[in-house]
């Protein structure tokens, strides 16, 4: 009995999955624009933490808008404003975190709890979201290294790590760009046990020469190359760029 339960269940997910990948890929035709929210959690339950969401405007986002506009250009995108971003409520559940080194099924069953979460827990906002992302928001006087940031292009969620600290609004916003993307079908670009840009898709500049160091650093390559064995967390989306497969990869290229 347990084994048949199994396979219903799997062939649930499996006719999900193939019903949201071909929406996923038909939206990536930008003809329109997306419309994200951003719901800020209190992922420590400090009270730090919660007088800086207090803060929060839809203001501070802006910058994010503006980068995708930015970058939409220089690819002739022709869409003034590709990203909108609205600030939702704050949403005191935190999303499910996944699995660490699960299985095809255990990662799988935690997507559908993600989506399920956001199913229920998503307050509304003036437009109707294309993307939702969950920022969790940690007290960098007790969290010492964030835990790995995830996103899904399947329902278009995120659960993103970032310090609750003005100091960090600006990386905060680098962060949350990147996994952005990869609602949008976007890949890592960077090698996941030196966490370096692997070249040439993960260096903004792959032509520049000399290569090192690059001035800036690739979105979804998340680091800006100094040589070869080091690579810096750049300071803000000023010093980011998407790079060509990148763009492919979201639908900004052919």
């Amino acid at each position: 009995m347990f084994k048949k339960i199994r396979i219903f269940v799997l062939l649930i997910v499996f006719a999900t999955v193939l019903q949201q990948t071909f929406l996923d890929k038909a939206d990536l035709t930008w003809k329109d624009n997306f419309y994200v929210a951003v719901y800020p959690v209190n992922a420590d339950g400090s009270a730090e933490v919660a007088s800086y969401i207090k803060t929060l405007t839809r203001d501070d986002f802006e910058p994010m808008a503006e980068y995708f506009a930015e970058e939409g250009a220089r690819y002739n995108l022709g869409l003034r404003r590709p990203v909108e971003v609205q600030l939702g409520d704050v949403v005191n559940e935190v999303p499910p975190a996944p699995p660490i080194g699960g299985s095809v099924f255990s990662t799988m069953l935690w997507s559908l709890k993600f989506r399920w979460f956001a199913w229920n827990n998503s307050p509304d906002v003036p437009v109707k979201p294309d993307i939702r992302l969950y920022l969790l928001y940690h007290d960098p006087a007790t969290t010492l290294a964030l835990s790995h940031s995830t996103a899904l292009n399947k329902g278009r969620i995120g659960r993103v790590n970032l310090f609750g600290n003005k100091s960090y609004a600006k990386q905060n916003l680098v962060i949350t760009a990147h996994e952005l993307l990869h609602t949008l079908t976007a890949s890592d670009k960077y090698d996941l046990a030196s966490t370096l840009p692997t070249y040439p898709d993960g260096f903004a500049q792959p032509d520049k020469s000399p290569l090192y160091p690059q001035d800036f650093a690739e979105l979804m390559g998340g680091r800006i190359d100094v040589n070869e064995t080091k690579a810096e967390i750049p300071k803000s989306l000023a010093q980011t760029l998407i790079g060509e497969k990148t763009a492919r990869e979201i639908g900004w290229m052919k």
